[in-house]
């Protein structure tokens, strides 16, 4: 019971990496507010945390809104009266050559990936301020912290989390504030399966590829770092990358 007591905001909840998380959150002890722009598969999320004996709220949220947020907020108050953990989760993924990527495609990215961590620790970490401390994990990518053919617009959007998870790292560790960002390789989610399909080359080739381990990683092995970030075990851990990438960056 890691995160015992503790109230935790997970937004992308309704499937892959979020919904792990979330039921591994509730098994740890957290109270849990799930959020997804699909309110239908959020809901199942909060169904089985509940079906298992802990307590969840599933609320809908389009996450590049800040009234969408402060909606969200307002509500994990009033019900749980505090918030101690944020992950922002939520994401979208393409890839595409520079030269074919609109500015539509590009500017929905960073709404969807940049926009709403700005707005979730805009919104979050001055209540864990007020209240003495808290935890942020915001998911990044390796493709923050190294290039790829046809991810500008991905890599932009991770490479600005990596660098607003430090900005907002040092300006509230006097709060005791604190907050990380992972940073996976190719995951085992709908995602993982998407770069499968346009790589047009079979998962295990592709992690091959990718990974010196060689094989993508799993939702639970996500899980299990962000616990350990959400817990008082990270104590001493702020502004920092987690990286889980089977060894990609290593080369």
């Amino acid at each position: 019971m890691r995160l015992q007591g503790k109230i935790a905001v997970i937004t992308g909840a309704g499937t892959g990496i979020g919904k792990t998380t979330a039921l591994r959150f509730a098994k740890e002890g957290a109270k849990v507010v799930v959020t997804d722009i699909n309110f239908e598969n959020v809901k199942k999320t909060a169904d089985e945390i509940q079906q298992s004996g802990g307590e969840a709220l599933a609320l809908h949220h389009d996450v590049s809104h800040e009234d969408s947020w402060t909606q969200v907020v307002d509500a994990s108050l009033s019900t749980y009266g505090q918030i101690d953990i944020l992950f922002n989760n939520a994401g979208i993924y393409f890839i595409k050559p520079l030269a074919e990527t609109t500015l539509d495609e590009f500017n929905r990215m960073m709404s969807i990936n940049v926009t709403s961590v700005f707005l979730g620790m805009k919104h979050v970490m001055p209540l864990m301020a007020k209240k003495g401390g808290g935890s942020v994990i915001n998911a990044s990518s390796v493709a923050g912290l190294k290039g790829a053919a046809g991810h500008i617009a991905y890599g932009a959007s991770k490479g600005a989390v990596r660098i607003m998870t430090k900005d907002a790292a040092v300006e509230y560790a006097p709060a005791n504030v604190r907050v990380n960002s992972i940073h996976p390789a190719y995951i085992n989610t709908a995602m993982g399966a998407y770069a499968v399909n346009t790589a047009k080359i079979p998962e295990s080739e592709l992690a091959k590829i990718v990974a010196p381990l060689g094989r993508f990683g799993t939702v639970e092995e996500v899980a299990n770092l962000v616990v350990f970030l959400a817990s008082d075990e990270s104590s001493f851990s702020t502004g920092a990358e987690f990286i889980l990438d089977g060894g990609a960056t290593a080369r």
